[in-house]
């Protein structure tokens, strides 16, 4: 079952753009990545699915609720942390906890102990006195205490050191297990590679790719990396100049992300590897690298 679905939905602010025809289909217990750089319009795309911004057209429904017209029920069943988290001045964290607790008329009292202690968050810390971590662990457990069906993050893990942020994913990888689905939106390629199954990419308000994670990142490209006996200005002169036509490669061959710095050059290469190697051949090496590129170097082409 599709737990969050969007049929052409589309988001404008007058003149400026939004999102534009966005077509998802989140399965439920699903680990769902949403990637994008700043200003893709992850974020806008999440206010609407949460009923806080009404769209310009198309529809959004969450476990078969619309989320206009079913907005308290949807909302009662997710667990939704905002990019950046700000609270009541002259409270403490518990009674911010309290609050949130509260106003979903559930007793968390357990649950939010339990989170606290996990993500060394001290419930007794006034607001005032936060940091911009501890700001988003308070945002993390009023999100988790009440146990809901759905998770909707939007960056959630900016602001966390590395041993919060392996706590925090080993806590949602439990919620899944126990049948949640959670909706991850992030610019952390390497967050999502680690953690989500399938993947939705948006660029300028448009979906560009979606699909598993496997797939998406499935490429012939390699990341090749040269060192010289000399200085590498020549051999980045004749990259930059694309002269390696004249001198043997093929204009179905590309060569992109060029690199250099000292003897060294590097640069992502799709194309006949054959050609390439009969190319280098008349190039003074020392040692030649071959090796797969990252998630990151793969995703690129996406937002370029």
């Amino acid at each position: 079952m599709d737990i969050i679905t969007t049929d052409h939905l589309t988001k404008s602010y007058g003149k400026k753009r939004g999102i534009i025809d966005l077509n998802l289909a989140v399965k439920e217990g699903e680990f769902y990545g949403f990637i994008g750089p700043n200003g893709a319009g992850k974020s806008t795309t999440i206010r609407t699915l949460l009923g806080l911004m009404r769209p310009t057209s198309g529809s959004a429904s969450i476990m078969n609720m619309d989320v206009l017209k079913n907005r308290q029920e949807t909302l009662r069943n997710i667990g939704y942390i905002p990019s950046e988290a700000m609270f009541y001045s002259g409270v403490t964290v518990s009674e911010i906890l309290n609050l949130s607790a509260k106003l979903r008329r559930q007793d968390c009292r357990e649950e939010s102990r339990r989170l606290c202690e996990r993500l060394q968050l001290d419930p007794g810390q006034k607001t005032d006195e936060l940091s911009l971590g501890n700001r988003k662990k308070v945002s993390i457990v009023c999100a988790l205490q009440h146990c809901p069906k759905l998770y909707i993050f939007d960056e959630p893990t900016s602001g966390l050191d590395p041993l919060i942020q392996k706590e925090f994913f080993e806590i949602l990888k439990e919620r899944q297990a126990k049948g949640a689905t959670i909706f991850f939106s992030s610019h952390i390629l390497s967050e999502v590679q680690k953690y989500c199954s399938r993947a939705a990419v948006i660029r300028e308000g448009k979906m560009i790719a979606c699909g598993d994670i496997a797939e998406l990142a499935r490429t012939n490209a390699r990341r090749i990396t040269l060192s010289l006996p000399e200085d590498c200005a020549s051999l980045l002169h004749l990259f930059r100049e694309q002269e390696t036509q004249a001198a043997g490669l093929s204009t179905a061959s590309e060569i992109r992300d060029l690199k250099g710095e000292g003897n060294t050059v590097s640069f992502l290469y799709q194309g006949d590897m054959k050609e390439l190697i009969q190319f280098l051949t008349q190039i003074s090496l020392t040692d030649i690298t071959i090796t797969e590129p990252d998630l990151n170097e793969i995703f690129m082409h996406f937002y370029e």
